[in-house]
């Protein structure tokens, strides 16, 4: 076939003959010495040079080979100076070796695959899952040193294409990294850039096509309080191939509609069957029960008590849930088992709900709205629409209450798989004015400083989950978080009751305690802080802030504490307010007598959002003014 020429650019050329040099393979001199100060200044870790060449040369015949190298600068860096390869039925590693080098560049030793230590690539709570890792771990003390290391695996599959991620992570810098993907002609592939700007080239031959792009000289970004999702600011780049085939399975999709379609089809459909006992048992179940939502409470329940999360990797890569009827024998599964057996269960009731993948985590991570990729999504919830409305689910949980997420998957998009193909959905957002946690607490504060009475504390919203772990402590480890999370010297509790109410998705928490020597007596004088639950700490100071940062969840906090005061005590004060209005939220604060008793009141509203690095500054005083205020101390005379 003939091919149009066109010029070279400058920027062009230099990533062909990269590419070129690559290819020999040259010796590097990794002496520390070479590495400019601008990329050792705020590192832990330097990636001298970077290959990753992604080779389809079929559907089901991926090679990847990778060569890295890394100086470690001090013991912070270690965790970017050590390897780690999954494998399993279907990745096959075809060679691994490398070298270590010290500060001068010289060599210290050689390792090969022989070297590397094998397990099973599983957690704790997992079962039937057949990956496994080969991973290397330096044994040097002394730095800095670099690792040079290059391995070759064979992928039987292309549905899962890796993502080129330049710069791994914080506090390391770039020197030079390159990623090539390579596929045929006639192979339709998409590609996503996200916050590149290095160069990239398409070099097409008679029968392939190569892809490139480089980046060099990325200086290290230094992690700053608060800083938004790296997903927004670290460079990356996503290939997805319009047909696949994995373990066996072929398919197509360019777009969320198709990916949701496959999934439903080929992962999920066929494996909702129920045994008849079952399907009589839920019908029973919701017979007295008026209305799809109140079934489906009713159904979730039941679930949550018959059911145990535990992971489970088999299926087709681990993508496929086991059967409804395997998990109503054996009573657990995995997120997607479960989450398909909820789906059973609601089935024979005759109420429709939607398999959901999900990015789950801290971080809201979103699916990308205009880029489907198979490897999107690390969790599987449950949506139940119901007259309009989109209840949520989380299975893995055994006391959730219905329709509750938490912020682990809260506020972001996710892909539902229908019968009618996938669509995106967005799951719902802890507003701050539902987000609360309001304290009402009666004291007594006796003249010899000890105080002793009760508090009752109510978490809704993101909130809800603050302190609900504690339903699942024993009596004894309960006692002993209580004392951590009410950092106040010598209390003691005296009783202690907790609630879930799952209807309202509120959790109270009702506490008896007492505490000696809260109050300090000196030179006739008695002297405490008026606000013992609830005291805002500091945020660090961030000099020369380069990254925007985020407010993840806003919430508000009211506290309304009374103090009854020892006889001998002359309540006199004067009443004081405590008042700041923001951008970012406001916090009101009052403490004043009435009728002979001290009232302490603290209001704080903070705002969810994303922030310029510039506006920092502002936050950190307007935290810190709240810190100041929640520290406040009071004194009164005491009768001689």
């Amino acid at each position: 076939m003939s091919l149009s020429l066109k010029p070279i650019n400058r920027k062009i050329l230099l990533l062909l003959l990269f590419f070129a040099f690559s290819a020999v393979g040259f010796a590097q001199n990794f002496a520390l010495s070479n590495l400019s100060s601008q990329l050792t200044n705020k590192a832990h870790a330097v990636i001298r040079d970077s290959k990753v060449v992604v080779d389809m040369q079929s559907t089901d015949n991926v090679l990847v080979s990778n060569y890295k190298a890394v100086t470690v600068l001090n013991k912070n860096g270690d965790k970017y100076g050590q390897l780690a390869i999954f494998y399993d039925k279907n990745i096959n590693i075809k060679s691994a070796k490398g070298e270590i080098y010290d500060e001068f560049g010289k060599l210290i030793t050689k390792f090969s695959l022989s070297n590397f230590k094998d397990e099973s690539a599983v957690s704790d709570f997992s079962l039937f899952e057949d990956s496994r890792v080969k991973y290397y771990i330096p044994q040097i003390n002394s730095y800095p040193y670099t690792i040079v290391y290059q391995y070759e695996i064979r992928n039987k599959q292309n549905l899962i294409i890796p993502d080129w991620r330049p710069l791994p992570g914080f506090d390391v810098a770039v020197e030079k990294s390159s990623y090539e993907f390579k596929y045929g002609l006639l192979d339709e592939v998409r590609v996503l850039e996200r916050n590149f700007k290095g160069l990239k080239n398409e070099i097409p031959s008679e029968k392939r096509i190569s892809k490139q792009w480089l980046v060099e000289n990325l200086p290290a970004i230094k992690y700053e309080a608060y800083a938004t999702n790296p997903e927004t600011y670290f460079p990356a780049v996503k290939v997805a191939p319009k047909n696949f085939s994995y373990y066996n399975f072929k398919g197509s999709y360019t777009n969320w509609n198709e990916l949701g379609k496959i999934s439903y089809d080929y992962l999920l459909k066929n494996g909702r069957e129920l045994p008849a006992t079952t399907t009589n048992f839920v019908k029973n179940l919701v017979k007295d029960e008026s209305g799809d939502k109140a079934k489906a409470k009713k159904i979730y329940e039941y679930f949550q008590q018959k059911t145990r999360y535990i992971s489970v990797q088999i299926g087709i890569g681990g993508f496929k849930p086991i059967s409804a009827s395997e998990v109503d024998k054996l009573g657990y599964g995995d997120c997607k088992a479960l989450v398909n057996y909820m789906q059973s269960l609601l089935e024979a009731a005759g109420i429709d709900s939607y398999y959901c993948v999900v990015d789950a985590g801290d971080d809201k991570t979103d699916l990308i709205k205009d880029f489907a990729s198979m490897e999107q999504g690390n969790h599987i919830i449950l949506c139940i629409p119901v007259n309009g409305e989109n209840i949520w689910l989380e299975c893995t949980s055994q006391d959730a209450p219905f329709g509750y997420l938490g912020s682990f998957t809260d506020d972001r998009w996710v892909l539902a798989c229908t019968n009618e193909g996938g669509k995106l959905m967005k799951t719902p957002k802890y507003e701050t004015s539902k987000s609360t946690q309001l304290r009402t607490s009666e004291l007594l504060l006796a003249d010899n400083g000890s105080i002793k009475g009760t508090l009752k504390t109510e978490f809704s919203g993101s909130q809800f989950d603050s302190h609900f772990f504690l339903t699942k402590k024993s009596p004894l480890e309960r006692e002993k978080q209580l004392k951590y999370l009410y950092d106040i010297n010598n209390i003691e509790f005296t009783a202690v009751e907790l609630e879930a109410n799952t209807d309202l998705q509120r959790f109270t928490e009702k506490l008896t305690f007492e505490a000696t020597n809260y109050a300090s007596i000196n030179n006739g004088r008695i002297t405490f802080s008026p606000n013992l639950f609830n005291v805002k700490r500091s945020v660090p100071s961030v000099r020369n802030r380069s990254l925007a940062f985020e407010i993840k969840r806003g919430y508000t906090d009211e506290d309304k504490i009374t103090f009854s005061l020892g006889y001998q005590i002359i309540p006199f004060i004067s009443p004081k307010t405590m008042k700041i209005e923001s951008k970012f939220g406001n916090y009101y604060a009052e403490i004043k007598l009435t009728d002979g008793k001290l009232s302490y009141y603290r209001k704080l509203v903070l705002n969810d959002g994303t922030y310029k690095a510039n506006e920092y500054e502002a936050y950190e005083s307007f935290i810190n003014e709240i810190a100041d205020y929640d520290r406040v101390r009071i004194s009164f005379p005491v009768k001689k």
